[in-house]
């Protein structure tokens, strides 16, 4: 699960490797995790969402985190993962 937001309203402080991935269309996304454990922490991509931060909830800790408004490749998800009710899902 991820949050996005514009890049110009995150900071990023500390160390973070990067990883770079050619998705299924051919766009690169570049993802930045801890150099210590390996948890990827954020991720960008300058093909699909170029002025845009994805950064993993597990990231936050807050149990009171909104839970998900949008569903992206609700088609690969495993048969026992339940969407919340009223969910976007708009790329399937």
């Amino acid at each position: 699960m991820q949050a996005r937001w514009p890049k110009d309203r995150v900071e990023v402080v500390g160390r973070y490797t990067e990883y770079v991935r050619i998705s299924d269309e051919g766009e690169e996304h570049t993802f930045r995790f801890c150099p210590n454990c390996g948890t990827t922490v954020f991720w960008t991509s300058e093909d699909w969402l170029p002025d845009t931060v994805a950064i993993a909830i597990g990231a936050f800790a807050d149990p009171s985190f909104p839970q998900p408004t949008v569903s992206v490749y609700g088609m690969r998800r495993h048969r026992w993962l339940s969407l919340p009710d009223g969910i976007q899902e708009p790329y399937g």
